[in-house]
């Protein structure tokens, strides 16, 4: 107990002998509370531990006591006169207490190993605790230093600013009674001058020296006097215009004002006129190029027109079939279907396909050496797989990259060894038939050259619609009139315009000759054929979609007012969007910029931000990038004035 309190009073003499960096303000109430606030709890566990190991060695000496005198007591004394007889009473008696304290003495024995591991224990904690407030000291200590060296650098500043106040306190005193020395030395000059030129001709004025001095002498009086009144004014009233002025600058002023009026109403005419011509302009262009691409391809496949009767016994399944691909075809589209059925010749030739190798260039589902097998499914079957590829991807909560997904969804469905062999048949199929919907749309996806989110907004708008037509047919028969074909589809797509509305319902089963009344089964415009096919209504609204974000981007386009090959700042590509389209909302104008200048939303520089400026981009690569992703109109060109 002594060598601990002494090892206690030696650690706590140490810390307090540690010197103490000076010129720092230190609360030493609180660094001597916390001291003794230690102190104590290290008393308090010393007593814990001591408390046991007292009462222990209080219980030990006794009974060892006791037990000497039990092995000693009432035997005879040793000598060759008295001998011990183990028969006796007495010796029986004290061997039954011996055996009596036995239990007791292996109990003490076990209390003495507890007591010991804790007290073990408790130093451990204790030298734990120490070395923690040794290093909770040091951190002091240093953050005194490095308050020390602050106040220093403090100090040193403070007093290099006092010494320049001082100099300059200095200059200006000097300058100030330079100043008025060298106006009192003028002053006087002048006096003297002018009183040598009096006392040089007196007769001229005819009065008396004298009187013409104190003359002189109030003359200057009043003349300073009447400077200091003029020094007073120019200072008041320096910056004061007559009101003559005044009123003829403001008069101006309101003239100007309404001339920039009238001006700024002619020019919101002139603007709007010019919008709406642009807009004719714009369209006029896009029949133009229409017209001139119809006109190039129909110069170009009408002489010499093919004879396209000689590949019905080149396809497989003879005329019957080719009859049914070409039909309603033209020549472009013909052309596709004769490279598809060429392509799915040779796909169902082949048995393997080569490894592309493992190039940062390959996709990762195709990452592969050697020959892949070539599991030959059927056009069905590779639609019904898609479908359910689309259909998982739409259903997972965490997003992955599109092409893991894929590989992960071929692993889980045809397990790890024969995954890598339907990527590649899935990827050469998907390659070759341009003109099947769920193919070509997966594979825009799988490549990056479109967003899925494209693909998921389609799918939504399509369910819309059925859902309005479900909604709008009150007899539950599966029929719509005319009139209601025509006014859902306008309460659906806002935006469209009636020339858009007409090719719907032209695409739906409308001609010319049909009345209102007729009715039109609107299940019948949303089914699909065996191999994915929609009905030519879904073509046509994918049709629009595509159209109506090509002619989106070139008015982009036209609002910025830049070449392709030139570059284009944020702040200019946002301000063109909400110029073109004034009802995009913050959060769709940052994902549209995060898409153009591949940034992520978090990083872009809020509008106003001077780092805007430093954001650059080609513009063709980011029309490009827009290009991909889901970017339509939202509202009008210019939002309608509320009533």
């Amino acid at each position: 107990m002594a060598c601990q309190q002494l090892r206690h009073h030696s650690f706590s003499s140490a810390s307090r002998l540690q010197p103490q960096p000076s010129g720092v303000t230190i609360d030493e109430s609180f660094l001597i509370e916390n001291k003794s606030t230690q102190k104590r709890k290290l008393l308090q566990k010393r007593r814990t531990l001591e408390l046991p190991a007292a009462s222990l060695s209080h219980c030990q000496a006794p009974v060892l006591r006791g037990a000497g005198k039990l092995l000693t007591q009432g035997a005879p004394p040793a000598g060759p006169r008295h001998r011990f007889h183990p028969g006796t009473k007495a010796a029986a008696h004290q061997r039954e207490k011996i055996r009596a304290l036995e239990p007791l003495k292996a109990k003490l024995v076990t209390v003495n190993e507890d007591c010991n591991e804790r007290i073990l224990a408790m130093r451990a904690e204790e030298k734990h605790e120490i070395s923690l407030l040794k290093k909770e000291k040091m951190n002091l200590l240093k953050l005194i230093d490095k308050k020390n060296e602050e106040k220093i650098s403090l100090q040193s500043e403070v007093a290099k600013l006092r010494k320049n106040l001082a100099e300059e306190y200095l200059h200006y005193l000097s300058e100030r009674d330079a100043r008025k020395i060298l106006i009192a030395d003028l002053n006087e000059l002048r006096y003297q001058r002018e009183d040598m030129s009096l006392a040089q001709s007196p007769g001229i004025w005819g009065e008396d020296p004298v009187k013409l001095t104190l003359a002189l002498k109030m003359t200057r009086q009043d003349l300073t006097r009447t400077q200091m009144e003029l020094n007073t004014m120019k200072a008041n009233f320096g910056d004061v215009v007559p009101r003559r002025d005044f009123e003829m600058q403001e008069k101006t002023n309101k003239d100007l004002q309404e001339q920039l009026d009238t001006l700024r109403a002619s020019y919101e005419e002139v603007r709007k006129e010019h919008e709406i011509l642009m807009q004719l302009h714009m369209s006029t262009l896009k029949e133009r190029d229409q017209f001139f691409s119809e006109l190039q391809e129909i110069q170009r496949t009408s002489t010499p027109r093919p004879d396209w009767t000689k590949c019905e016994d080149v396809v497989a399944g003879g005329p019957e079939r080719w009859q049914m691909l070409a039909e309603g075809k033209n020549s472009d589209q013909l052309v596709d279907v004769l490279l598809e059925e060429i392509g799915s010749g040779l796909l169902r030739e082949k048995e393997f396909f080569p490894g592309l190798g493992y190039e940062e260039a390959i996709p990762a589902f195709l990452r592969f050496e050697g020959l892949v097998e070539n599991k030959k499914p059927s056009k069905k079957d590779v639609v019904d797989l898609l479908k359910d590829a689309w259909k998982e991807r739409l259903a997972e909560e965490q997003k992955e990259t599109f092409p893991d997904f894929f590989f992960n969804f071929l692993e889980r469905r045809f397990g790890p060894s024969d995954a890598m062999a339907w990527a590649y048949t899935i990827f050469e199929n998907i390659k070759i038939f341009h003109s099947n919907e769920v193919m070509s749309q997966f594979y825009a996806v799988l490549m990056g050259k479109r967003s899925e989110n494209v693909y998921v907004t389609q799918k939504e708008t399509v369910a819309q619609l059925l859902k309005e037509m479900t909604n709008a047919d009150s007899q539950n028969e599966g029929l719509l009139t005319m009139e209601q074909f025509n006014t859902v589809l306008k309460s659906t797509f806002p935006l469209k315009t009636e020339e858009q509305i007409q090719e719907l319902m032209e695409a739906g089963g409308w001609h010319p000759s049909s009345s209102n009344a007729d009715l039109l089964n609107y299940h019948s415009l949303f089914m699909e054929d065996e191999e994915g096919q929609s009905e030519p209504f879904v073509q046509k609204l994918w049709e629009q979609y595509m159209d109506e974000k090509d002619e989106y981007l070139q008015q982009l386009k036209q609002e910025l007012g830049t070449e392709l090959y030139e570059e284009v700042t944020l702040p200019k590509l946002r301000g063109a969007l909400m110029t073109i389209d004034p009802s995009l909302d913050k959060q769709t104008v940052n994902t549209y910029m995060s898409q153009a200048f591949q940034l992520p939303e978090s990083e872009l520089p809020e509008d106003g931000d001077e780092k805007e400026e430093g954001v650059v981009e080609i513009l063709q690569t980011a029309l490009e990038r827009l290009q991909v992703i889901d970017i339509r109109r939202v509202g009008p060109r210019e939002p309608e004035p509320a009533n």
